[in-house]
């Protein structure tokens, strides 16, 4: 979709990207087609690490940060409406005075109340209308300082740093906070947190002090980042990698974890699926996995095949609190 609508700006001869110089493109997901930039030029900014690894895998260069100059940004809007903003004021930034910003993005996420509010800033070329989305265009002109505020951490009530776009931003998340509620005093010596975001859970299990080593596994570098201002724990070992793939130096006494479930607009359970089956590889045999869930997911019968004692330890108004023990390892299925 997004490659559709660039593919008929530069055809219909509407949009001219420049003719050198580095172009940058900010926030695309695993699946957007680039093809229609030129790859030798182009700098894929991404710090959602499965969608970074994918531009990796294709050849582009990519980067969780980027420097100016720049000749062109594209900006491929996401969900979060602060985020958005500081996106597109990231991109006029790099290119300067005068540079090509380009912003691409489906109704779904809002691109029609972006479109709105750059059109009260600067002179707007476009828009390409096509696939449920909108393409449009600026050179970069006037003052972006209150949009590239938004990128800038804040404190919520509860005293943690978190920032745009991340999960949970303005406040604890209600499902989080009871799993800490649900929680046993003792967890064992190695624990990890999949999904750890800015760093709540990790934080509350920091305070037994029975805990040796707290890994905490985020794929999204600005969670990342914010959960290393958060805690300043020895203890605690910060991991920037996709959950289902990372691997422990060492089998796990318990692993906590609140699941994503959408992927991209979309609800998918199989994100927590597939966490739930890497929590059991990263377990001891006597490891146990505490995981808080919306009662709507059907994780049940995933937990019944990855281990084998699986209970509701606790219920939350709109959670279940799962405590899933004994995990069935490959190597020890029946054959």
């Amino acid at each position: 979709m997004r490659q559709s609508r660039l593919e008929t700006a530069l055809q219909g001869g509407t949009l001219i990207l420049p003719e050198t110089g580095r172009m940058a493109v900010l926030a695309p997901v695993e699946g957007d087609d680039l093809s229609d930039l030129p790859k030798d030029r182009v700098t894929v900014v991404q710090g959602f690490r499965p969608d970074h690894d994918a531009f990796a895998r294709q050849g582009y260069r990519v980067v969780v940060s980027a420097e100016p100059p720049f000749a062109a940004a594209l900006v491929c809007l996401p969900r979060s409406r602060s985020k958005g903003k500081a996106l597109v004021a990231q991109a006029a930034a790099l290119v300067g005075a005068g540079g090509l910003v380009l912003v691409d993005g489906q109704k779904t996420d809002g691109i029609d109340t972006m479109l709105r509010d750059c059109k009260a800033r600067v002179a707007i070329g476009g828009p390409v209308v096509k696939a449920h989305g909108r393409l449009f265009w600026f050179h970069a002109s006037g003052d972006f300082a209150d949009w590239a505020a938004l990128a800038e951490p804040r404190r919520i009530d509860a005293g943690f740093l978190t920032g745009a776009g991340v999960f949970s931003a303005g406040h604890v998340d209600e499902g989080s906070a009871a799993l800490i509620a649900a929680l046993p005093p003792k967890l064992g010596s190695k624990v990890a947190d999949l999904g750890a975001g800015w760093g709540y859970l990790a934080a509350e299990i920091l305070k037994r002090p029975t805990v040796n080593v707290m890994y905490l596994v985020e794929a999204d570098h600005a969670a990342l980042e914010l959960a290393k201002q958060n805690i300043t724990d020895p203890r605690a070992r910060f991991h920037w990698d996709d959950a289902r793939s990372f691997r422990p130096p060492h089998k796990l006494d318990a692993v906590v974890m609140n699941p994503p479930f959408h992927q991209g607009r979309d609800a998918d359970p199989g994100l927590g699926i597939a966490f739930i089956r890497a929590a059991a590889a990263m377990l001891a045999p006597g490891g146990v996995l505490w995981m808080v869930a919306n009662r709507h997911l059907p994780y049940q019968g995933a937990l019944d095949a990855a281990f084998r004692e699986v209970t509701v330890a606790a219920t939350a108004p709109g959670f279940r609190i799962f405590r899933a023990a004994r995990p069935v390892h490959e190597s020890r299925k029946p054959g």
